[in-house]
């Protein structure tokens, strides 16, 4: 095949995790995409109809999902080869979804706001891979999900809302160091907002408004942590038309639960599996747990199209609810855990090849 004899040394040379940027800049260099790696791919996924062309004459359907097949690191220096292969690295196809769920931060909690330090090669890593990929994505991603033990700042966000304008879908890492000004800052931006995956915050008020001024299809919404009257009531005066809400895994308080029922009419989708569901949040001393739900509670979640809960005392998730007193210690169990959910457009399922482990591996090596 004559497109493959021809590949030119810049596809297979060894390059820095930084598009446009000079060599000298980057801290670290990533393996190389080998050629033989690349002509593997090819042969594997090209048509039979296109042996006799040139491998800057591949039609960029098969050039797409030839590179479907590589993480990011390989993309950078494949994106460089020619024209075609630069628009074909950046469809849409690919970059729907940037999942960089393994992706964590090495931090320390301290005991002054924002009560976590972390250290500076972590907020230096995270700046490079979010360069790359927003130069390779070309405003493309309209998904992103982050680790929650993921510790970004107001300027990573604000990089990501300017250069990911599409988003549709975000999964929110820790929000320690992102301020209000950021984060409504960068809900702005995102007007075809639809779901939102987020850690519990202590003023949830100003978030929900935002996202009922800026996001008219807003319409998803999961919250993990800490469920009271005065998240309730957030919610429900903000976000009316919500649909679909999921509490998964987190401390409720039965006013609250009944004030989200009574309130939000068109609300179809509610998950309260795995919640550890008490009469009040309780200042002190121990917590009244409900050990079941009542008639007032599943009357009024009938209605929905569907309703999941779980408070079964032989199933591990609300074991691990009771033993970790409602405030889930992800960290001690699989990393696959929390990113599950019974709503399956919550469900996070694996991580993909983009951002792979591969790739977590040669960025931490």
């Amino acid at each position: 095949m004559e497109f493959l004899l021809n590949l030119p040394a810049d596809a297979t040379s060894q390059c820095n995790l930084g598009v446009g940027e000079e060599k000298s800049r980057a801290p670290f260099a990533p393996p190389v995409l080998e050629q033989s790696t690349l002509i593997i791919y090819l042969v594997k996924m090209a048509d039979t109809k296109f042996i006799g062309k040139r491998w800057e004459e591949m039609e960029t359907d098969v050039l797409v999902k030839i590179f479907k097949e590589l993480n990011m690191i390989q993309l950078a220096p494949v994106s460089r080869v020619c024209r075609s292969w630069r628009l074909a690295c950046s469809d849409p196809f690919i970059w729907n979804t940037l999942d960089l769920g393994l992706l964590q931060s090495n931090f320390i909690q301290t005991r002054a706001s924002p009560y976590i330090w972390v250290d500076e090669r972590s907020d230096k890593r995270l700046t490079r891979i979010l360069r790359v990929a927003m130069a390779l994505s070309r405003g493309n991603i309209t998904s992103m999900i982050f680790h929650f033990n993921l510790y970004m700042k107001d300027d990573h966000l604000s990089y990501i809302s300017e250069w990911s304008p599409h988003l549709k879908r975000l999964v929110m890492p820790a929000w320690n160091r992102i301020t209000k000004v950021g984060i409504c800052q960068a809900i702005r931006r995102w007007e075809n907002l639809e779901s939102l995956t987020m850690p519990s915050i202590a003023h949830p008020p100003y978030i929900m408004e935002e996202i009922s001024r800026s996001c008219k299809n807003f319409s998803q919404l999961k919250v993990m942590g800490t469920f009271d009257m005065h998240f309730a009531s957030a919610i429900a005066t903000n976000l009316q038309k919500l649909k679909v809400l999921s509490l998964r895994c987190s401390i409720i308080t039965k006013e609250a639960l009944l004030y989200i029922l009574n309130r939000m009419d068109h609300l179809e989708v509610l998950n309260i599996s795995h919640c550890l569901l008490l009469e009040a949040l309780a200042t002190s001393g121990r917590k009244q747990i409900r050990s079941e739900l009542d008639q007032s509670i599943l009357q009024k979640a009938s209605r929905m199209r569907e309703f999941f809960h779980c408070q079964s005392s032989s199933c591990t998730t609300c074991k691990r609810m009771i033993e970790d007193e409602g405030l889930m210690r992800w960290y001690r169990y699989e990393d696959w855990f929390w990113r599950r959910d019974e709503v399956s457009t919550l469900d996070l399922g694996d991580y993909g090849k983009l951002f792979g482990k591969n790739c977590v591996n040669s960025l931490t090596a």
